[in-house]
């Protein structure tokens, strides 16, 4: 017995509009009052017709194609997929796929999985089977169809594979992220593929296929079936006999023409694909020197380990790389903002990583100065002058007497054996020089002027 697993993936793509009208694309966690974002064509009104598809959904399925290593097909059509469900207001749905479908991309390869097919489909609306209300918001949405082959050999293996997926396709902004995936996750055991439907989350796909392999050992399936997914009871249920291609009856799509593509356009959105995550980790351990753990934090976000090469090649990485994964992470997680929220512009990284390492100013100071680049960046060497590093013992000294004279408790506290004074001592140092004091000098000082004190 071998475990064999596949699966068929679906995102919402990102886009602002539907995918054959101009009705609002909004799901996820934004929260949307049930059938305000309708109109005749996402309602299936009788004579209601689809406009030209999305383009921006077009050049998503495109780019999420040529990110799998896919062969881009320079024609495909769309297709009616006909069923039976109260989701569909017109009895079927659109799709790039079927018995005749040429698909977006086929034939790829990410990370050792091959890729059947990457297609376009419509999502249907939302019924509730306890109240019978459709919620049209979502029919229509623009929804990315990915199909392996049953290449997986384990559900820990789907996992990992799944979280490289989505950070890959992260950095064409391909999927609407807070919508997350749905899967149909297809385990054989004996040969007969078993389809569990509509899984949604990762969590929840390895918790099916680790019941499903187990139940397939005792319960051998005798034919194809599709079950479903129960998350409460951690099993699966028969729902119907496993369905053909020929139950749909597919048929082309007769009010939507057939897209074509040339060479040149292919190769034009290619050239504008970014590298991938494993691409970015290979370059940053091999050009930059940085060590697995730490490159594994930059490539978590495009924009993140691009600005990292930028400033890279202007500073030392090593010198670099705390600021960006610690201080600049720090300050935008702060500010509840992402990256590509604000406009930090890396020549000012630069310029004020440059000012801390020719000591130009302290640490201290570059922190206080890096706070204020949000929303906006400036030249830190503005500031320079007046946020300059006292490097003078006599002007040091000056501070250092003025809050040992201000702070005796705290000095008294010192000489009773509380080392935590000493913390709080510099405090107040770094705090009256406006943290420009060299912490090093002041620190050598201060111990110094209390070593004085506790002598007399």
């Amino acid at each position: 017995m071998v475990l064999k697993i596949g699966l068929e993936i679906h995102g919402y793509l990102q886009t602002k509009e539907k995918l054959f009208c101009n009705c609002k694309a909004e799901h996820g966690l934004k929260k949307v009052s049930p059938n305000v974002n309708i109109c005749p064509i996402c309602c299936g009104y009788p004579g209601a017709k689809p406009m030209l598809p999305n383009e921006a959904a077009i050049k998503k399925i495109l780019q999420t194609g040529l990110m799998l290593n896919c062969n881009i097909n320079k024609k495909f059509l769309w297709q009616r997929k006909h069923y039976d469900w109260p989701d569909l207001p017109k009895g079927y749905q659109t799709t790039i796929s079927g018995s005749y479908s040429i698909p977006v991309g086929q034939d790829g390869n990410f990370l050792g999985i091959k890729i059947r097919e990457v297609h376009l489909e419509e999502d249907p609306a939302k019924w509730d089977p306890v109240n019978g209300c459709i919620d049209y918001n979502r029919s229509g949405m623009p929804l990315v169809e990915i199909v392996t082959e049953p290449d997986f050999k384990s559900a820990e293996q789907v996992s990992l594979w799944l979280k490289q997926l989505l950070l890959t396709l992260s950095y064409i902004k391909a999927l609407d992220t807070d919508s997350g995936i749905k899967a149909d996750v297809n385990v054989s055991l004996y040969g007969d593929r078993i389809e569990i439907k509509n899984v949604n989350s990762i969590s929840s796909i390895v918790e099916a296929i680790k019941h499903e392999a187990k139940r397939q050992k005792t319960e051998k399936p005798l034919k194809k079936e599709t079950r479903a997914w129960l998350p409460d009871s951690k099993k699966t249920v028969k729902m119907r006999e496993k369905e053909e291609a020929a139950d749909y009856r597919f048929i082309p799509e007769p009010d939507l023409p057939i897209i074509k593509l040339t060479e040149q356009e292919i190769k034009q959105i290619k050239s504008k694909i970014p590298e991938s995550p494993s691409e970015k980790l290979d370059k940053l351990i091999k050009k930059f020197k940085i060590k697995q753990k730490e490159a594994e934090i930059l490539i978590s976000n495009l924009e993140l380990v691009e600005f990292f090469e930028k400033v890279a090649e202007k500073i030392p990485a090593d010198f670099a790389l705390s600021w960006i994964t610690i201080e600049l992470l720090r300050v935008l997680n702060y500010n509840k903002k992402k990256l590509s929220d604000v406009e930090i512009k890396p020549e000012h990284f630069v310029e004020l990583l440059e000012l801390v390492k020719n000591k130009k100013i302290t640490e201290l100071k570059a922190k206080r100065i890096l706070n204020g680049f949000i929303p906006r960046s400036f030249s830190p060497k503005s500031q320079a002058k007046k946020s300059a590093r006292i490097t003078d013992k006599k002007q040091v000294l000056k501070i250092i007497e003025k809050v040992l004279e201000k702070n005796k408790k705290a000095v008294s506290d010192y000489k009773s054996g509380e080392e935590k004074a000493l913390h709080f001592l510099m405090g107040e140092i770094m705090k009256l020089s406006e943290r420009r004091a060299d912490y090093k000098t002041a620190l050598e000082i201060l111990k110094n002027k209390l070593k004085h004190h506790s002598e007399n």
